[in-house]
């Protein structure tokens, strides 16, 4: 049967996972004076669960929470909070333009990682993309291997996490439903968020002026991927893939408004080629989807 794809429907979602995404940007930078990266996940995780469950409930829906693949679940969250720990640590030492440009690697890292962990075959087109993402990293990090800037390898490093993450829910979807995924990603991730805020024997209540920060983000995490989800539902990742794109100049306007962040040509620069390489990954393998379905 032919999917009928609906751009201007996925243009309107994405729209919504473009601010979701800013907004977890911002109210990360608020909490941050108050509450370190494992207590935002914590309460981040927290608000999660409740929505995930009343959701799951109400849609009776629930049933499809199951146990019979938790050890992937336990690695598939173990790279993203790891992944997320990182982000939220970058956001608060680095300029956003820079931590969501190095975010954008993520699919670079999955073009390798799937090479190793999936047996994918790396083509010439997903070599060229690699071979651009990579050299933007080199521009917008502008790595001093005499100072090494904290924050632009927490940066990288969450999107090394990230890909993992990709790669590990790629595999669980293939048995488990979004649903399930989503429960234990906010279960398995509270309880780690407890473990590691508590490592020092006090973790800091949200306050009347953190709460509602802490309550957006996890309404915000959630939020973003319903919509890219469901925007990739609509429309074939060709066109969803580049309106994701427009995250970056979103965040740069924001980090120029809110922050009085200048952008740096550098950043520009290798944020365009970090840019180019997922196009043209996302072409190559729209193509290749298209030629299998003519088959």
């Amino acid at each position: 049967m032919t999917q009928t794809y609906r751009p201007m429907a996925a243009a309107l979602w994405m729209t919504g996972s473009i601010a979701s995404f800013s907004a977890m940007a911002v109210a990360g930078r608020a909490v941050a004076a108050v509450h370190d990266t494992f207590e935002i996940m914590t309460w981040r995780s927290a608000t999660g669960i409740l929505i995930v469950t009343i959701v799951a409930l109400v849609t009776g829906r629930f049933s499809e929470v199951k146990t019979t693949h938790l050890t992937r679940h336990l690695a598939r969250n173990l790279f993203h909070f790891a992944g997320q720990n990182l982000w939220f640590f970058a956001l608060t030492v680095i300029p956003l333009a820079q931590v969501f440009a190095l975010e954008f690697t993520s699919p670079i890292w999955v073009i390798a990682l799937s090479a190793v962990f999936l047996g994918e075959r790396i083509t010439g087109a997903k070599g060229l993309a690699a071979a651009l993402g990579f050299g933007g990293i080199v521009i917008v990090a502008r790595p001093d291997f005499a100072h090494l800037d904290v924050g632009v390898l927490a940066a990288a490093a969450s999107a090394v996490c990230f890909a993992g993450t990709m790669i590990l829910t790629k595999a669980l979807t293939r048995q488990e439903s979004i649903v399930s995924i989503m429960f234990w990603l906010t279960l398995m991730q509270l309880f780690m968020g407890l473990a590691t805020a508590g490592h020092d024997g006090a973790i800091t209540l949200p306050t009347a002026q953190t709460a509602p920060w802490l309550i957006l983000i996890g309404c915000a995490g959630l939020l973003a991927h319903f919509c890219l989800t469901t925007a990739l539902s609509l429309a074939p990742a060709s066109i969803v893939g580049p309106i994701d794109f427009a995250r970056l100049p979103v965040i740069v306007l924001v980090g120029l408004l809110v922050y009085q962040e200048p952008l740096q040509a550098t950043v520009a620069l290798g944020a365009a080629l970090i840019l180019a390489g997922n196009w043209i990954n996302i072409r190559a393998s729209n193509k290749t989807a298209q030629a299998q379905q003519t088959r």
